[in-house]
């Protein structure tokens, strides 16, 4: 009940961007709708290309029924039309749908990976604190690699031989996770960066995790997004028939935003047959994800085509909804750049900003005489004074001496512009205070 000095909380801390506002796609909308209630599957109000789709996909449910369970793999059909949106998206590299796994987001798929007997996991840090949540609740061993921030948050391979090294002394490094384009840092990752992970992978016999689920989030000019399977494959046979490689996308993010079906799926490609069978197995337990999910991961993957009633439809809310995540990817990397004490990398990809910031050390020694990580104390005292959510630094791990916070860009442009000059004057008020 205490007067607060803001009429809103503005919540920065999670990329989930209906609930920033962002509109849904049409297409998939309908599509879905359809699904649920295959009654309007003579209706005129809907296009025929979306009710094509929703036949093919309730064809492929028990009782063409969306409410039935689905084989534990996902749906056949849908698992089909992924396979084709890798070839398509890869340019010709085959992709087998007996590979692909639908899974309950891509959050799901990437939790059913690991392992015990203190097998390490070499993750990047700054992470996607999922990561070591499932790292720890598997036994694992968490081994951190660093990513270069003097360098646009740069993946150096020298950098992960030096954490392989230094693991092998405590554990049995058997993963290697990469996140691109990167969730907190926005970098977006070169075809040299991606071919020089691959062969440290074959060279090391590293089982690799691709976690792509931004790579329609892609902003700078020069940066361009390549698949793991992609380079794999071009890499030639010694490559593509030996090195273990499980890649993920998702409904959640891209142009869809679509968090809460809980669609996604996995590849994986040159897993032992044994283990495959195994992993079948585990996924069996879990029966099958969400099938309206799957639906919707359906039209990610297969969406309208040129020369079908919603393509222009489709392709204008796409484009709106990516170039205006560019526009405010610029926005936020110019306006914190502005700020003194706050230094922002250019926001290449995905959607989130993780800019450095300064904290006094007056602010630090406050910090911990309330037992608080100094970030921490930063974001809530920026909570407390604006109304602005963020997450700190310290939740995504960061070196040592830095303190870093993560907002997302998702705000429409007016709110964001806001929260980027109320973060400005608050961090010059928060300097000024504890100098």
């Amino acid at each position: 009940g205490i007067k607060k000095p803001f009429t809103e909380v503005i919540k920065a801390n999670i990329g989930d961007a209906h609930a920033m506002g962002q509109r849904p796609i049409t297409f998939l909308r309908q599509v879905v709708a359809l699904c649920t209630y295959p009654n309007l599957l003579d209706s005129p109000s809907f296009p025929e290309d979306a009710k094509k789709r929703a036949r093919r996909i309730l064809q492929g449910c028990g009782g063409n029924s969306l409410g039935s369970y689905s084989a534990s793999q996902g749906i056949n059909c849908i698992r089909e039309d992924v396979a084709s949106y890798i070839e398509r998206r890869d340019g010709g590299v085959p992709a087998d749908p007996d590979n692909i796994y639908l899974t309950t987001g891509a959050s799901d798929g990437i939790a059913v990976r690991g392992g015990k007997s203190r097998t390490g996991v070499m993750i990047p840090i700054p992470q996607y604190p999922l990561y070591s949540a499932v790292i720890s609740e598997l036994d694992a061993i968490q081994v951190n690699y660093y990513l270069d921030e003097e360098n646009c948050w740069a993946l150096d391979v020298n950098e992960l031989r030096r954490s392989l090294n230094e693991a092998k002394a405590y554990c049995n490094p058997k993963v290697l996770c990469i996140i691109n384009p990167g969730n907190p840092t926005g970098q977006v990752q070169n075809r040299k960066c991606i071919e020089d992970v691959i062969h440290f992978a074959w060279e090391e016999k590293l089982f690799l995790l691709a976690d792509e689920v931004y790579q329609d989030n892609v902003y700078s000019e020069g940066c361009q997004f390549h698949s793991f399977k992609k380079i794999l494959y071009e890499m030639g046979p010694e490559y593509y028939n030996n090195v273990e490689l499980a890649s993920f996308h998702s409904t959640s993010k891209g142009y869809m935003g679509e968090c809460g079906y809980r669609g996604g799926y996995m590849e994986v490609i040159n897993l032992h047959p044994e283990i495959k069978g195994q992993l079948v197995k585990l996924l069996s337990v879990r029966l099958c994800p969400p099938v309206s999910g799957q639906a919707a991961m359906d039209i990610v993957v297969n969406p309208p085509v040129p020369g079908e009633e919603s393509y222009s439809q489709f392709i204008k809310e796409k484009e709106s909804v990516l170039n205006n995540l560019a526009k405010k990817a610029k926005l936020t990397e110019d306006m914190f750049n502005k700020v003194p004490g706050i230094h922002c990398n250019p926001l290449q990809g995905a959607m989130y900003a993780f800019p450095q910031i300064f904290i006094p050390s007056k602010a630090i020694e406050e910090a911990k005489a309330h037992k608080m990580a100094p970030d921490m104390f930063y974001c809530m005292k920026l909570l407390e004074e604006t109304g602005i959510c963020v997450v700190p630094g310290s939740g995504f791990g960061q070196r040592e001496g830095s303190y870093h916070f993560r907002m997302t860009i998702l705000p429409p442009v007016e709110k964001l512009k806001i929260l980027l000059e109320k973060v400005k004057d608050f961090h010059i008020k928060f300097l000024e205070k504890y100098a």
